[in-house]
């Protein structure tokens, strides 16, 4: 697994412990939503940041006390065709004002990129071989017109007579 973040490849400096670990008493920590929610009340108060573990087909319901307090959402994506975590990235960001990092997991392709960015993540755990390679050289071809703004674009529509249409600018992405 390698994760690509601010346009290049960075060591993870979070710890994941399965479920039957214990959690570590420091350092970075992110845990599945049951187990974050069950614990929460002993997490709340910690000095080192708390992150939270979303699968394909979970929701936020029951985080909103959590959301604010978190530095990490980490949203698994279990297959390429799978989208409903485009739709959680981008109520972290626009209904929670989620600024943390916002992290794709699991079958992250090189076109889903672009289109992931856009939604609000802005960090990537790539294990496709070719995926990485056209990080690491910079081959991820931008789509540079929008017919929908991202969360980062709203209030920026082009002049004209079709102001729907979005000049776009994703982080870490060659234009």
């Amino acid at each position: 697994m390698a994760l690509y973040r601010d346009g290049g490849f960075v060591a993870d400096d979070w710890s994941f412990p399965a479920e039957a670990e214990p959690v570590p008493a420091a350092g970075k920590i992110a845990l599945p939503k049951a187990r974050l929610t069950a614990a929460w009340t002993d997490l709340a108060g910690r000095a080192d940041p708390i992150g939270l573990v979303l699968n394909s087909g979970e929701n936020l319901d029951g985080l909103a006390e959590a959301i604010p307090l978190l530095s990490l959402v980490k949203l698994v994506i279990p297959r390429y065709a799978d989208g409903r975590l485009y739709s959680i990235a981008r109520l972290l960001r626009d209904r929670y004002g989620f600024k943390g990092e916002i992290r794709a997991a699991g079958d992250v392709l090189r076109d889903q990129i672009i289109f992931l960015a856009r939604a609000g993540f802005d960090a990537f755990e790539v294990t496709h071989e070719g995926t990485i390679k056209a990080l690491r050289e910079g081959a991820i071809i931008a789509v540079h017109h929008h017919y929908q703004p991202a969360s980062h674009e709203i209030g920026e529509a082009k002049p004209g007579p079709r102001p729907w249409l979005r000049l776009s600018s994703v982080p870490g992405v060659a234009q």
